[in-house]
């Protein structure tokens, strides 16, 4: 009996268990660490007949005179004879991770650039990577790995995945470091993920009570400040990072008609208003008879329309008022529980917002 008890207690204790404690460090960011985004052009090879067409994509027949000549070939008397499909441009993507040092290895992206069909079993060479200030950071090359497949005979073909795009796991080396030194700073910002002013106070209060001072300020919903003069800013932030609050979130309800998908937070609640909701549907049944003639008789043999027309105007349906006291999700719920669908409930909460009933922001896409 009394294990029953207590397994009772902790089922209704679990919802405040597990009132969304997290994790400083997965809701807020430190600012200034970040990756940088990085980009660059090249040619993929090796591909077998599914590379671009030279005659079509003249920056590729460019590109790889370019390289050819660069490499000590000369292709100036065979340059009109060059009808490989082998070989294909690409655009090349990366991002940088943050404190990312020379020598280290970083993934990056593939995508063809011309006509190319196909660069599954293609070897990218050598492609600089460039930032937005037109340095180079990065440099890529290896085998490129698609996961597609595709397959064509003469009357069908089957292309499960995109083989046009792909990627090469730790493909890139870095070549040159972003500088910033984060235990020489002496004020540093938390970016939070998604700005809210009483997460940032509560972000703020766990600090200032795990560190036992006021090291932490709240500037905006979005920003808490840590002034760390005299302290050693990477063990300071260890030692927070870990610690879990409670994040609050403002009452939004997001409905996407295009599929029917409603998606609402804890917090939405919703006024004292009554719902009625039905549609007129008219059926209209048509139930032919034929009409035969009598024996030996000299009549014909006619068809005679029958029509059936009924009219359901839900007259059975009553005025629903709804209490203060529910919920969006006991209302969501009540209706789903009644069949109705979604497209009948987003026109239903559109309409509650409209009264003024829906104490929550309404978000269609």
């Amino acid at each position: 009996m009394h294990r029953r008890l207590l397994l009772l207690a902790l089922i209704l204790l679990l919802p405040h268990l597990a009132s969304a404690q997290v994790r400083i460090k997965d809701i807020t960011d430190v600012e200034g660490v970040r990756s940088n985004q990085l980009v660059g052009y090249g040619l993929v090879v090796g591909l077998n007949g599914t590379g671009d067409q030279l005659n079509n994509a003249l920056f590729t027949r460019e590109s790889l005179v370019g390289m050819l000549e660069r490499l000590g070939v000369n292709t100036h008397d065979v340059e009109s004879d060059l009808q490989t499909k082998d070989v294909a441009a690409v655009m090349v993507t990366a991002n940088l991770p943050a404190f990312s040092r020379e020598g280290s290895r970083f993934d990056v992206g593939v995508s063809a650039l011309g006509d190319a069909t196909n660069l599954t079993g293609g070897t990218l060479l050598v492609t600089p990577l460039l930032g937005a200030d037109g340095e180079v950071y990065g440099v890529a090359q290896g085998p490129v790995a698609t996961g597609a497949i595709s397959a064509q005979g003469a009357a069908q073909s089957v292309t499960r995945g995109v083989p046009t795009s792909g990627r090469i796991a730790n493909g890139a080396i870095v070549e040159r470091e972003i500088p910033f030194e984060l235990g020489a700073e002496h004020t540093l910002d938390l970016a939070l993920r998604n700005a809210d002013i009483t997460t940032a106070e509560r972000i703020a209060a766990a600090i200032n009570a795990k560190l036992d001072d006021h090291v932490a300020d709240v500037s905006d919903p979005r920003t808490v400040v840590l002034h760390l003069a005299g302290r050693d800013v990477v063990d300071t932030l260890a030692s927070i990072e870990d610690l879990t609050v409670v994040p609050d979130s403002p009452a939004i309800v997001v409905i996407d008609e295009a599929t029917g998908t409603i998606v609402m937070g804890a917090n939405v609640r919703i006024s004292e208003v009554a719902i009625a909701q039905g549609n007129l549907t008219i059926r209209v049944t048509e139930t032919p008879q034929v009409s035969q003639p009598g024996p030996f008789s000299n009549g014909t043999t006619v068809v005679a329309p029958r029509t059936n027309i009924q009219i359901d105007t839900q007259s059975g349906h009553r005025l629903a008022l709804i209490p203060t006291t529910v919920t969006l999700q006991q209302l969501v719920s009540g209706l789903n529980s009644l069949g109705v669908g979604p497209r009948d409930m987003i026109t239903i909460l559109q309409n509650i917002k409209a009264d003024g009933a829906l104490q929550a922001e309404l978000r269609v896409r």
